[in-house]
């Protein structure tokens, strides 16, 4: 076992178990399951250990991993004994902490075309020996089920085929490009070609990009040509994966509890670990949706659940406004951020109940990282170090907006805006 001395931690990376982030709350300890799998036994002990050794706040985050907060300095050895004997932490090394990310239904669902599961542990295996591929850098698997990836940021998309093949695609311009087909058995070996490819060229210095979406598109067709996809027909568009309640799956249902924030207190988690044994298969499933899933659960008990976990906090209505606000911790919890973002995100949720009644999302983010969400929302606020908020349309934190505005003012634009088109009237598209 082994961890970074503290005097070596730093922001702006990918965290870890072995590899803590000091943030605004303390040190940040991030757990990477595979497939955000966890037992009850395991969600109680994390649960525990996150109430002797952190502050008892606990995040998912939007690729499904978990975060105890408010570690110290004192109490993060013993912390890390616990979640090391447990196998509760991630590979050593510079790598990504868990290179493939799936579906929470993965297994279940009944509209997969292929075993998510499967393929992800073949690509798991085949880049766990691969030197230079940054922290951040993670693969999407795709079954083709209710849940879809698209948006959860990966560098490189694997999603079923109508056609039985696996289709590969990157992130370009805020969207996927589909570049090539393969088999399913074939599949592993082609991600691997890929992923070694962009590794090399890191370790020999050709790009600094730590992300495909960063690449230069000339290197990107250098990086696919070894791997000898066949072309790729059109995907069909799919809907977006539920946020919360309950899903039909293969011999009952699952629930996806959903919350503000995808914040979890470690009561919260505790009960949960209760539900998974009582109602379901004693396992807990963390979703990129910033939720939790519990699988196996009887039509019987269906009800109950349902409302025993909404009584406990959780969002278990598929229509609840709230799932259309995203923000992440904000200032002070995180030292990244500039702005409060969960308090100004309920702020401006007094202001916009009509919009967010309609599905239009609200990403409010506290720096220009973007960890809560990846991806574009229909109004996106990216904090400033002067208060204000770089204000984006229609885009994500990555785009640059030429619109600051405070937070009252943001406000003030929103009372009067009941529908998408007084949205973009209120907010014209100011990006460059």
């Amino acid at each position: 076992m082994s961890a970074q001395p503290v005097s070596q931690r730093r922001r702006e990376w990918c965290p870890g178990v072995r590899r803590p982030m000091a943030t605004g709350d303390g040190l940040l300890v991030r757990l990477h399951p595979f497939a955000g799998r966890l037992t009850a036994d395991q969600a109680r002990l994390i649960a525990a250990a996150a109430r002797e050794h952190g502050n008892s706040y606990l995040d998912i985050t939007a690729r499904g991993n978990l975060q105890i907060r408010g570690v110290s300095d004192e109490t993060y050895p013993e912390l890390l004994a616990i979640l090391d004997r447990e196998g509760l932490t991630e590979p050593e090394g510079d790598g990504p902490n868990r290179l493939v990310a799936v579906s929470p239904l993965a297994g279940h669902d009944p509209r997969d075309r292929f075993d998510a599961l499967v393929l992800a542990k073949a690509i798991e295996s085949a880049g766990a020996a691969l030197e230079g591929l940054p922290a951040k850098f993670f693969v999407a698997v795709d079954g083709g089920g209710s849940m879809p990836l698209d948006a959860i940021g990966a560098d490189l998309h694997l999603v079923a085929g109508e056609d039985g093949t696996v289709a590969f695609s990157v992130p370009s311009s805020g969207a996927l490009l589909g570049i090539g087909a393969a088999s399913l058995s074939d599949a592993p070996d082609a991600a691997r070609t890929i992923l070694a490819g962009f590794a090399e060229m890191k370790r020999g210095g050709r790009t600094e990009a730590r992300r495909l979406r960063d690449l230069q598109p000339h290197l990107v067709q250098e990086l696919v040509a070894p791997a000898a996809l066949e072309p790729v027909a059109a995907m069909p568009r799919r809907s977006a994966a539920p946020r919360a309640g309950a899903i039909a799956i293969t011999g009952g249902h699952a629930v996806l509890l959903a919350l503000p924030f995808g914040r979890c207190g470690t009561e919260q988690l505790v009960q949960v670990a209760q539900w998974s044994e009582r109602f379901g298969t004693g396992e807990i499933r963390l979703s990129f949706t910033r939720g939790i899933l519990l699988p196996g659960i009887a039509d019987e008990h269906l009800s109950t659940l349902l409302a025993e976990a909404s009584h406990a906090g959780f969002i278990t209505d598929a229509n609840d406004s709230r799932l259309s606000l995203i923000a992440c911790p904000g200032k002070p919890d995180c030292a990244s951020a500039l702005t409060p973002a969960p308090a100004d995100a309920l702020r401006l949720a007094g202001a916009c109940g009509d919009l967010l009644a309609q599905g239009a999302n609200l990403h409010v983010s506290g720096c220009p990282k973007g960890c809560a969400h990846p991806g574009k929302a229909d109004l996106t606020l990216v904090g400033r170090d002067d208060g204000r908020y770089d204000v984006v349309p229609h885009g994500s934190t990555r785009d640059v907006s030429s619109l600051h505005l405070s937070i009252d003012e943001i406000m003030t634009r929103l009372l009067p805006a009941k529908t998408s088109a007084d949205l973009r009237r209120a907010f014209p598209e100011r990006t460059r």
